[in-house]
C-alpha cells in the first residue's frame, strides 16, 4: 500500500493507503478509547520512521511520552515532538526537553503555533522532509477556552500546514460536548472522519470519506493500550 497507514489492519485493508495531506476528525463520545486510538496511529508512524507531533491539551507531556515508551521500550522517539498545553496550566514550571515543548495553556493558540513551527523545522525540514503525523488531542478542550470562530481560523491554518507538508492530521473531538452545528462547522476542515459510537456495552469504529463507501462498523475494545476487534457489523 502507498501513503499513510493507520496501523489498524482491519481498516487499512479496506481503505488502503491514505494520501499525504489528509486531515481526519476523530469523533466520538467520552471514555471510548479515542486517546488510545490516536496514540496507536502515531505509534504506527514512529515504527515506520515517520515524524510525529502531538499537541496535548488533556495530559502532561511526560505522560504522553511514557505511553509510547511503555508500548515499546525500544521505540525511537528522536522524531517525536509533544506540545504540552497542560503542565503550566497546573502551575508547574517545567523546562522544555528534546521531546516536550510547553505552551502556557490550551487557549495559547499563538504559543501552540510557534512550537508547531519549531517542531516542523526540527523534525521535518532538517530531516529531509519525512512523512509526518500531527495530532491535536483535543479540539474540544481548546473550544472550552475559545470561541468557534477563533478555533476554526486556527485549525484552518493548522490543517493547511499539514496539507502543504503532505502529512496526516488527526483532530480529536468529543461529540457529546458540542451541538450539531458546531460539529458540522468543524467537519468542513477535514477530508474524512474516524467515527466512534457506543454499542451496547462497548464501542464501535468506522472510517468515512477515505473510500467510496464508509467502512463497516468494527466492534472493539482497548486491551493493554492496543485496539482489539471482535466482530464486524455491515
Amino acid at each position: 500500500m502507498d501513503g499513510y497507514l493507520l496501523g489498524i489492519n482491519e481498516i487499512d485493508d479496506l481503505i488502503g493507503g491514505i494520501n499525504g495531506g489528509t486531515n481526519l476528525m476523530v469523533l466520538g463520545p467520552p471514555m471510548s478509547g479515542k486517546d488510545s486510538i490516536v496514540n496507536n496511529i502515531l505509534y504506527a508512524g514512529l515504527i515506520d520512521s515517520n515524524a510525529s507531533i502531538f499537541v496535548s491539551t488533556c495530559e502532561v507531556g511526560e505522560n504522553i511520552l511514557e505511553w509510547f515508551q511503555k508500548r515499546d521500550h525500544n521505540i525511537d522517539t528522536s522524531c517525536f515532538g509533544i506540545i504540552d498545553c497542560v503542565t503550566r496550566t497546573l502551575g508547574i514550571d517545567a523546562e522544555d526537553t528534546d521531546n516536550i515543548k510547553r505552551a502556557s495553556s490550551p487557549v495559547d493558540l499563538t504559543g501552540i503555533g510557534v512550537r508547531m513551527s519549531q517542531y516542523f523545522e526540527e523534525l521535518w525540514m532538517k530531516k529531509d522532509n519525512p512523512p509526518i503525523r500531527v495530532c491535536i488531542n483535543s479540539v474540544s478542550t481548546i473550544l472550552m477556552y475559545s470561541n468557534l470562530q477563533t478555533v476554526f481560523r486556527f485549525l484552518h491554518v493548522f490543517t493547511g500546514r499539514i496539507k502543504a507538508a503532505k502529512g496526516l492530521g488527526l483532530f480529536v473531538v468529543d461529540d457529546k460536548m458540542h451541538d450539531p452545528q458546531t460539529i458540522a462547522t468543524l467537519k468542513q476542515l477535514f477530508d474524512g472522519l474516524i467515527e466512534i459510537k457506543e454499542h451496547e456495552s462497548s464501542y464501535m469504529i468506522r472510517v468515512v470519506g477515505l473510500s467510496p463507501r464508509p467502512t463497516p462498523w468494527f466492534d472493539y475494545v482497548i486491551e493493554d493500550s492496543k485496539i482489539v476487534f471482535s466482530e464486524i457489523e455491515g
